[in-house]
């Protein structure tokens, strides 16, 4: 095993000129749309915000940041801003990653038509719908998923080349839906979960902390308050919570969607006991 990163930071693209005007869509291919002079004024204070978190109290002196990056105009930009705050000492790597892109749309986009489409899938469900010639948020679940697979090779075969005694930081910089979408497979939530889940605003960033047990939560950095804005329900807060502290790799047994959500009772394990116990007892009767 590799360096495990201290934190994996995703962080929303500044505020673009789709973000301000959603007619550029008709005309400007959705990858090529720029950030607007607010979304860079955004991405620049991100930086600043970003440098303050990575190497705060606690955190040590010879920490590192390791950049993923969507294709797209707005996010590369978001991206340049940002390393405004750092040195080259402190970015040991940058990758573009075509799979945490935005979720496909389809390609030019009639306003009037988008508007419909958008109505209708709010009515058949944010996750399952597909745009006509375009993705459903499900599509962009299955390739963040294959990232996924490239992202702990990379760090299974320490590809980052990182020395141990420093902090590792992964920033992801991507769209709304797509970090969505990462958390959702990062936290194992449902798809109704996932339903209720509320956008990052421009330039918003959420932090994937490893806690003192060696598990990863949201609730390292963030508040309750915080979690709750985003559309946590009361169960996934208190799930993060029990991340804080866990050992990395244990089960939450109280978390209610592993089990309780697929079932409707599950025998317990002395149940479990009196039935094996009749099941031997019916077989020496029918053997004698």
């Amino acid at each position: 095993m590799g360096v495990l990163p201290k934190r994996i930071i995703l962080m929303r693209h500044g505020e673009s000129q789709g973000n301000l005007d959603t007619s550029a869509y008709t005309t400007t291919p959705d990858h090529s749309i720029q950030l607007t002079p607010q979304g860079i004024a955004q991405a620049r204070l991100a930086g600043t915000k970003l440098r303050r978190l990575v190497s705060g109290e606690g955190c040590s002196p010879d920490w590192r940041l390791y950049f993923y990056v969507s294709p797209y105009a707005r996010t590369r930009s978001t991206l340049r801003e940002v390393g405004r705050s750092f040195s080259k000492k402190r970015v040991i790597g940058v990758r573009e990653e075509s799979r945490v892109r935005e979720q496909d749309f389809a390609n030019f986009q009639v306003q009037e038509r988008m508007k419909i489409i958008k109505e209708t899938r709010q009515r058949f469900g944010r996750f399952f719908y597909r745009f006509p010639e375009g993705e459903s948020a499900a599509d962009v679940f299955d390739r963040i998923s294959g990232f996924f697979e490239s992202l702990w090779r990379d760090i299974d075969l320490n590809r980052l080349h990182l020395d141990p005694s420093n902090d590792l930081n992964l920033v992801i910089v991507s769209h709304g839906l797509t970090s969505r979408i990462f958390l959702m497979k990062w936290f194992k939530w449902t798809v109704e979960q996932f339903e209720q889940l509320n956008n990052f605003g421009n330039c918003e960033f959420r932090v994937i902390q490893q806690g003192s047990g060696g598990e990863y939560s949201l609730a390292v950095h963030h508040t309750e308050e915080e979690m709750l804005e985003w559309g946590l329900s009361p169960d996934m807060i208190d799930d993060q919570k029990w991340r804080a502290t866990a050992p990395r790799g244990a089960w939450n047994d109280q978390c209610s969607w592993y089990l309780d959500a697929f079932f409707d009772q599950l025998a317990s394990e002395s149940d479990d006991d009196e039935d094996i116990q009749n099941e031997v007892k019916l077989k020496d009767e029918t053997s004698k």
